[in-house]
């Protein structure tokens, strides 16, 4: 996948991200992609680790939404 595409993706990931954790999100649009990217490398390599995915293999996009949720929580509490 082209680098555009994996921006595309982790925005629409932090985007959903955002939407479903509770409380305000003041970041940027930039910070939003960011936190979806991150999300899906988080996903991967925890699916990995728990035996969901293998070698190689990249999380799906509700993994990856699921990643940068925990992700924006993890930064909520670390912010406070």
């Amino acid at each position: 996948m082209s680098i555009i595409g994996v921006l595309v993706i982790g925005l629409l990931v932090g985007l959903l991200a955002r939407f479903i954790t509770p409380g305000p999100n003041p970041r940027g649009i930039i910070v939003t992609m960011v936190i979806g990217v991150v999300g899906a490398v988080i996903a991967t390599y925890g699916g990995q680790a728990l035996g969901l995915y293998q070698f190689g293999e990249p999380a799906g996009f509700i993994g990856s939404v699921i990643g940068a949720v925990v992700l924006l929580v993890l930064l909520k509490l670390i912010d406070r």
